[in-house]
């Protein structure tokens, strides 16, 4: 479903570069994939829970008398039961611009005095079957007393608002600010020579992952050890934060599984409360206890993304320079703290405020709330789409406010192009330094592939119609591969940011690689596959992947923020580059000459300048076989290396929208979608283009058919795919891609990350492209709140 004007690749005569087909497809489309639901174990038992109907009740009373009595029940826990257990704990500290620290109410694994949001789990049912588990759990009785709830974030501030914890006066987790002093702003701000202001709602969204949430726990008495099979994007990091912050066990004692996972877009990277629930109870038990979410629960309960409430403001001199930008959002956190939902809103979204472009002076503050409402955490992109959106709708409808073209508005303000090597990275005002960029040719590529000249043409036609065109562009950044630990540590993350990789070269000269890094699509049992076989050339078909278990690979970070191959993919070439060392030393012993000599390439070990070589798996059959063998050199070819980058990422590009708004109903038709990134040295240009088109889809559902709605009595009204809106393959045009080609400087792939740019740059493109078309027909409408659904647009137009 697409077009694509070239790909950029680190192309090497080997694998790395080509776009070869992904071998874990096979077992997928044949139905043998392995995901924790599959799995079923001897003893097995299936939960159901108890939840609340109301987003804010006291529990008065729970009544199990009936559901004990019904057939197959084994077992029912309430918050009283596991009142001395911990809650799950939040992975990223925050703090107040005064210093202290952010408030953190405790998480219960069941609650047992007041329900916070609408699902909210009271008790748990176990039985034979999830069907006795489910009758059973209808007729637990509980009583309750509902309360006043709040489910707007800014509304939660204010004098009089329900509290969601007694604990946490005015709802307010922290206040936090970054960037220039507030006064250097506000003074650039009024000698500013126009100032565009743009208040706007960044809609809560629902990630629908395909496959739900799904965890399996079982208790192996005799030897002390619990076994959790999760559908997660990081088992280590599950491991460590339900066995040292909840449940207290020794986390060798704990082997957490994650196998083949059914997409997550970020909702599986956090520590749920089930996890730690089900681990509590299989050892009560003595039986391991399997939950399975409805797809209703999915929506009510695997943490939400976006839901920002933003004033900002930019300011102009009378060239069309940028000179400040201001800006004050309100976050919604949900009713209690996600694994990282604390840093979405602040070094995932307050660091990118510089984007693509040289503002002299910028400042962020960051209100983030607790509301009656399911968590909110990272969601495909992070915090980048949301400063994304902020920043490139700014940006165009400045141009509209001034009557300057907007692709002429970028170019006068994009940061000048640097590598990293010859020119240094770029010191933006709120923290962070990108590493290279070339932001101009981007956005000249994309306007070369719409016909920049002769749309405009087709636009003043088009009225004549019935209809409007519009164009919207949206130049985008994000940081991808987040580290260093040292630098995240000293911002408030309370985990490592490194990844693990292991080569181990079996006597045959077959590799076997254990990656930290965990897949749910991203393909890594293939793009993992061709720089390992590129690098020691050999065949991808002798490269296993193994991934996903905590008791078969080193400690992990998993898969998120566009992080597998820039952080994951370099920890895995430093073990290849120490097998390759250890290899010259075989070889030279091999061959009688110095290791100093031996230049490795294509599979073989050679003396230089002469034809004398061994191949790679003869030397790997005599690290296995050392009669004739180096002295001192302890035999095995068995590599393991951490990798911690020196720098984030910085992948970005340029996005192009083009719509047709029909003028009689406001109906919305995207047209065009023009897509040009540059993620630096590219892998496997087909896996990423599928990458990039998965990732604009989520981007136009969120523009154009997305938003979770919850009404005054924190119902999310909208719970199932009868009611929420995705975007199906009719809405789109044929995708039309390109990329461009500007090496990371710091990691020796040269890579930077694919994941999340479709979700990043496409949403404003979009809105960008409608506000485009409505000021064309003389309605010059600065914002229509997302979703833009017919009606919104039509009644932009009447007003």
């Amino acid at each position: 479903m697409s077009t694509n004007n070239g790909n950029g690749t680190a192309a090497t005569g080997g694998p790395i570069g080509k776009s070869v087909k992904r071998v874990e497809d096979k077992r997928f489309t044949m139905g043998h994939g392995k995901f924790t639901d599959d799995i079923v174990l001897p003893g097995q038992t299936y939960a159901a829970f108890v939840r609340s109907q109301y987003a804010h009740a006291k529990i008065l009373s729970v009544d199990t008398s009936a559901a004990k009595a019904m057939p197959g029940v084994v077992a029912i826990y309430t918050g009283a039961d596991v009142a001395a257990v911990n809650g799950v704990p939040c992975g990223w500290q925050v703090n107040f611009k005064n210093g202290n620290a952010m408030k953190e109410p405790k998480h219960p694994l069941l609650v047992a005095d007041k329900t916070r949001h609408v699902g909210d789990a009271i008790a748990i049912v176990i039985a034979e079957s999830i069907e006795e588990a489910f009758d059973a759990a209808q007729t637990v009785n509980v009583e309750y007393e509902e309360l006043p709830c709040v489910v707007d974030a800014f509304k939660a501030t204010q004098p009089g608002a329900p509290l969601v914890h007694d604990d946490v006066p005015n709802n307010i987790c922290y206040d936090w600010a970054l960037g220039n002093p507030i006064e250097e702003v506000n003074a650039a701000m009024s000698s500013a020579a126009h100032v565009t202001t743009l208040e706007f709602i960044n809609q809560r969204l629902v990630p629908n992952a395909i496959e739900p949430r799904c965890y399996n726990s079982s208790y192996d008495a005799i030897n002390d050890k619990y076994t959790l099979y999760t559908s997660t994007q990081n088992p280590h990091v599950i491991r460590l934060l339900m066995c040292a912050f909840v449940l207290g066990i020794p986390e060798h004692k704990v082997r957490v599984i994650s196998y083949d996972v059914g997409g997550g877009f970020g909702s599986k990277i956090f520590h749920y409360t089930e996890e730690a629930l089900l681990t509590w109870c299989t050892k009560q038990l003595g039986r391991p206890v399997k939950w399975t979410a409805e797809r209703k629960e999915s929506f009510v309960l695997d943490a939400h993304g976006r839901d920002h409430i933003t004033k900002a403001e930019m300011g102009f001199d009378s060239g069309g320079k940028i000179v400040a930008l201001r800006v004050k959002t309100y976050a919604n956190l949900g009713a209690y703290l996600s694994t990282f939902g604390s840093c979405v809103p602040t070094y995932l979204h307050g660091t990118l405020m510089q984007g693509l472009y040289t503002t002299p002076k910028i400042n962020i503050d960051v209100t983030a709330v607790f509301t009656h409402t399911t968590a909110v955490d990272a969601y495909r992109g992070a915090g980048r789409p949301e400063a994304t959106y902020l920043l490139e709708r700014l940006m165009d409808l400045a141009a509209h406010e001034m009557k300057i073209d907007p692709a002429e508005l970028r170019f006068r303000n994009f940061i000048p192009p640097f590598d990293g090597v010859n020119q240094p990275g770029y010191q933006t005002q709120v923290a962070l330094q990108y590493d290279s960029g070339n932001y101009h040719a981007a956005l000249e590529k994309g306007l070369e592939m719409l016909g920049y000249e002769d749309f405009r043409k087709a636009q003043k036609e088009s009225a004549n119609n019935g209809k409007l065109l519009g164009v919207g562009f949206s130049t985008y950044i994000e940081a991808c591969g987040i580290a260093p630990s040292a630098v995240v540590g000293s911002l408030g993350a309370r985990a490592g940011l490194f990844e693990f990789g292991q080569i181990r070269v079996q006597p045959t000269g077959k590799v076997t690689v254990y990656t930290g890094a965990h897949s749910h699509g991203q393909g890594h049992e293939t793009t993992f596959a061709q720089v390992v076989a590129d690098k020691l050339g050999i065949s991808m078909d002798d490269v296993e992947i193994v991934h996903g278990d905590t008791e078969k690979i080193g400690f992990g970070m998993g898969t998120y923020g566009s992080r597998s191959i820039a952080v994951g993919g370099t920890a895995i070439v430093k073990s290849i580059e120490k097998v390759i060392e250890k290899g010259k030393k075989i070889a030279a012993h091999l061959l009688e000459a110095s290791a100093d000599d031996i230049d490795f390439a294509n599979g073989n070990f050679t003396v230089k300048g002469t034809d004398k070589s061994i191949a790679f798996g003869n030397v790997a059959l005599t690290a296995y076989v050392p009669h004739n063998y180096p002295k001192d050199l302890e035999p095995g070819l068995d590599f393991s290396s951490f990798y911690d980058p020196a720098n984030f990422t910085y992948p970005f590009g340029c996005h192009i929208a083009v719509v047709e708004v029909d003028k009689e109903t406001g109906k919305v038709a995207l047209k065009r979608f023009i897509a040009v990134d540059d993620f630096g040295n590219i892998i496997n240009p087909m896996i990423v283009e599928g990458q990039v088109h998965g990732g604009v889809a989520q981007g136009v559902g969120q523009a154009l058919f997305e938003g979770a709605e919850y009404n005054e009595h924190g119902q999310l009204v909208n719970a199932s795919y009868m009611d929420y809106c995705m975007p199906r393959a009719d809405d789109f045009p044929i995708f039309e891609t390109a990329t461009q080609v500007t090496p990371c400087p710091h990691n020796p792939l040269g890579v930077k990350g694919a994941g999340e740019a479709g979700a990043i740059g496409s949403t404003p493109a979009v809105v960008n492209a409608v506000i485009d078309a409505l000021w064309s027909g003389g309605h010059e409408v600065k914002d229509i709140r997302m979703p833009l659904t017919s009606e919104r647009v039509w009644r932009a137009m009447q007003n």
